[in-house]
């Protein structure tokens, strides 16, 4: 079987197909490597200009050597095989966009450091409980999440009933101003309000 691809020979590669060091490249594409790259490592720490890094379609397991990225905006890891959100602390005071769909991401502890995040797209993973969108809660910046395709949603769909998912999900984030690549409208923002209602007195 062929050897996986190295972080550091996929950028040898761009910079040989760009002509320029990859350390002064703003937009870093190492999407679909072939053979894939199974790991990310401490190369990475070489991209200081880097503000949109994108390594969708490999066969990455985890989240990794971020560190000394500065400038990072957006990463972009969609269609690996990642199971968890970790290891992001590193560039929570930056990264603004974080693109995960298609992945194996149950669980979302780790995501709630990232304070700047504006979008998520979690699309097609395997989040299934109410307690892990909740964790989202803390990300005061978040208006656009892509949930579609998790068991969570794929529910409410096969019952016709996604606009009771959507006030569900309204109620916990009401930041959000597009969910599902669909804007958020106003009587759904009213009826997420009125479903929040006031604390339930003690009976």
């Amino acid at each position: 079987m062929a050897k996986a691809t190295t972080i550091k020979d996929a950028l040898k590669k761009l910079e040989e197909t760009r002509g320029v060091n990859a350390a002064e490249i703003e937009k870093v594409e190492l999407y679909g490597q072939c053979p894939p790259i199974e790991k990310m490592d401490a190369t990475l720490s070489t991209l200081k200009a880097c503000k949109h890094l994108s390594l969708s379609t490999n066969n990455i397991e985890k989240i990794s050597s971020l560190s000394g990225m500065d400038n990072l905006r957006i990463l972009s890891m969609g269609r690996n095989l990642l199971k968890k959100i970790e290891n992001v602390e590193v560039v929570a005071d930056t990264l603004e966009e974080l693109w995960l769909s298609y992945n194996q991401i149950e669980k979302l502890g780790g995501v709630e450091r990232l304070g700047q995040l504006r979008v998520l797209f979690l699309s097609n993973n395997k989040i299934r409980d109410w307690s892990e969108v909740e964790r989202l809660a803390a990300l005061e910046r978040l208006e656009d999440l892509l949930l579609v395709g998790n068991p969570l949603y794929n529910d409410y769909r096969d019952n016709n009933a996604i606009a009771e998912y959507r006030v569900e999900v309204l109620k916990r984030l009401s930041n959000l101003k597009k969910l599902d690549g669909v804007p958020v409208d106003v009587d759904e923002r009213d009826q997420a309000l009125q479903a929040r209602g006031p604390a339930a007195p003690a009976s």
